[in-house]
């Protein structure tokens, strides 16, 4: 594993030759880098997957992308926090693509929950750097929308977004915001709702591993 600014876990590709997709993993709060790595096996062969731990220390093997409280308005997030992660990340993901020979041009993030919301946070201001994004169980923070990207720059960006409808954290209304708001942007999105909580299903985890291995053979026949 290289040292670089953030703590991570490595799965290299199943599958050999030339520079490979990246796949970066991001947990939602209070866990840590572990968590979505234990997908790892259920996720396409040729992806290089990066697990990566947030920066904010909660506790013993509890991180966070920024600090949140849980009130009846609604989520209550430190602002600060969460844009130095989404810089930090935009950071991270070009030391990846350097330290580990990664496809700088099939870089796709995957979060849950928290790193949902990052995942939201750096696809749509900075599309440039991501060749699709997995939101799952997440929210678009209204801090970055003066950040979203020009139109033309999110033009057929590939989003997945899938929610459970009996979340108890974060509210099926929060899915639906979500549909709502990037129904309203030009990317090539793709929604969907389960039953389940806060979670990720047996179901949800085959759409989604479904989803990004379409993504990878769409490149392939191109090229």
């Amino acid at each position: 594993m290289e040292k670089l600014s953030l703590v991570h876990l490595v799965r290299q590709p199943l599958v050999k030759g030339g520079s490979p997709p990246l796949l970066l993993l991001l947990h939602g709060v209070g866990s840590n880098e572990y968590d979505l790595f234990e997908l790892a096996p259920y996720l396409d062969g040729r992806f290089l997957i990066i697990s990566a731990r947030a920066p904010n220390a909660l506790g013993r093997d509890s991180y966070a992308w920024f600090e949140v409280n849980f009130t009846p308005q609604g989520p209550v997030i430190i602002p600060e926090q969460a844009e130095a992660s989404r810089k930090r990340l935009i950071t991270f993901i070009d030391e990846v693509v350097k330290a580990y020979g990664a496809d700088a041009q099939q870089v796709y993030l995957m979060g849950f929950s928290q790193g949902a919301i990052m995942s939201a946070s750096v696809a749509l201001t900075r599309p440039d750097l991501v060749a699709g994004a997995v939101l799952m169980s997440g929210r678009i923070l209204p801090q970055i929308e003066p950040l979203i990207a020009a139109p033309e720059k999110l033009q057929g960006l590939p989003i997945l977004a899938v929610h459970g409808t009996a979340d108890a954290v974060l509210p099926i209304s929060h899915g639906r915001a979500s549909h709502k708001r990037l129904s309203a942007l030009p990317v090539d999105l793709l929604y969907r709702e389960y039953p389940m909580g806060h979670e990720v299903s047996r179901e949800s985890l085959a759409d989604v591993a479904a989803w990004l291995s379409a993504r990878l053979d769409s490149v392939s026949k191109r090229k």
